[in-house]
């Protein structure tokens, strides 16, 4: 996630701005319609209630742009909107800055003086990119535990969204651009919903089917253990979703979509469920062809383990396997000729799908010359780099 942490350095370009979307977003965080001229300007104001609202603060949103003033007065309006001190002041401008669906936690823990410790802090941020990768696997065909299948597809999901902070570590929010983020904001919805509603029939029922039917509607091990990880700790976990202004909501999806809480009373069988996913989750046969990049054995003629970087056949980047004598040797070898493997076995599911057992087959990859003198530099690279490690410990 990319970091939006603070106040905005500088104003949104008002010539980019659409007075749509920003009076959208002053009715999203509650802010007051107060007249105008019609077909020119509206009127806003701070939120009622609050000890912004007494203050002398007014914003002059303009119509379309058929008017001679309609810049001026829109960048007035953030002007304004920028000194008025309000607490959603910022949060309007970066809507404005950053367009996306906005995603919000808030976690409710003991706060001193405004202040939340270092480990709620951590829990937190730790917690919400946990609960976005599960749900980044939101493409990927559905399970009950993912392990470390697809890290690195859905690492690259992550990378679209920005992240912002309030001080003192609650709420935190995030900011989804549409359309390449759109898939992650409905499968956070989706998922979530579908988690609320197979606790609430797992506690009125005590069956846990509910989150065997979930698992096609994104909830798994790792969204669960997110939860469980945001919930600890804390009074009540919170989380709300408000769309695009500039786009609306998708098809079939609230204008509003409801906040989804969780409360500790839920870790019970929020922890079962991640239990459930993990235990029905079965090893998989694969085929891998990979680079040898770590071998080690104890004696000369006995079986060893290799770790392989994973080339084709299965969607982690890495595994581990333990050969017997001859096997091992094949892949010593190949890995000294600079080749890669063909390997075949089952993936297993405990570790997260990063151990390799019952290997049946182990032979030299075909490759080509370019791709075998990379693999061949890869291995006299490390060779030199043992090396030289040796001679500055010598």
């Amino acid at each position: 996630m990319s970091d939006g942490e603070g106040p905005l350095e500088e104003l949104p370009d008002a010539r980019w701005v659409d007075p749509a979307v920003l009076s959208g977003l002053l009715a999203r965080y509650g802010w007051q319609r107060r007249g105008g001229v019609p077909g020119r300007y509206t009127r806003w104001t701070p939120p009622v209630g609050t000890r912004f609202a007494d203050r002398e603060v007014s914003l002059l949103v303009p119509h379309g742009g058929r008017w001679e003033d309609h810049g001026e007065l829109l960048h007035e309006a953030l002007t304004a909107l920028a000194r008025s001190g309000a607490p959603s002041a910022v949060r309007i401008l970066r809507g404005l800055a950053v367009p996306g669906d906005e995603i919000r936690w808030m976690r409710e823990v003991p706060r001193t003086a405004g202040t939340v410790s270092w480990e709620a802090a951590e829990r937190l941020w730790t917690g919400v990119r946990a609960m976005l990768l599960a749900v980044a696997h939101a493409d990927c065909p559905p399970h009950g535990y993912f392990g470390e299948r697809h890290a690195r597809y859905v690492a690259g999901v992550l990378s679209q969204v920005l992240v912002e902070s309030s001080p003192g570590g609650r709420p935190l929010t995030v900011y989804a651009p549409v359309p390449q983020g759109r898939p992650l904001t409905t499968a956070l919805l989706r998922s979530l919903n579908a988690t609320r509603d197979a606790v609430d029939h797992r506690r009125a029922t005590g069956s846990m089917e509910a989150f065997d039917s979930a698992v096609d509607r994104g909830v798994c091990r790792e969204l669960t253990e997110s939860l469980v990880r945001l919930v600890h700790g804390a009074a009540l976990v919170e989380v709300s979703l408000s769309w695009s202004s500039a786009v609306g909501p998708p098809h079939g999806y609230p204008n509003r979509p409801p906040a989804v809480v969780f409360s500790p009373v839920d870790l019970p069988v929020l922890r079962e469920a991640g239990v459930r996913y993990l235990h029905a989750e079965q090893s998989v046969a694969v085929r891998i062809t990979g680079e040898v990049v770590a071998l080690y054995r104890r004696s000369a003629d006995g079986a060893g383990t290799v770790r392989l970087r994973v080339l084709a056949g299965a969607d982690v980047e890495q595994v581990v396997a333990q050969l017997a004598g001859g096997r091992y040797r094949v892949a010593a070898h190949a890995h000294l000729a600079g080749v890669p493997v063909r390997v075949s076995g089952l993936l297993h599911g405990r570790g997260g799908f990063r151990r390799l057992t019952a290997v049946r087959e182990v032979t030299p990859a075909p490759v080509d010359p370019q791709e075998r003198e990379r693999l061949s530099a890869s291995v006299r690279g490390a060779a030199e780099l043992v090396e030289e490690l040796r001679e500055q410990r010598g």
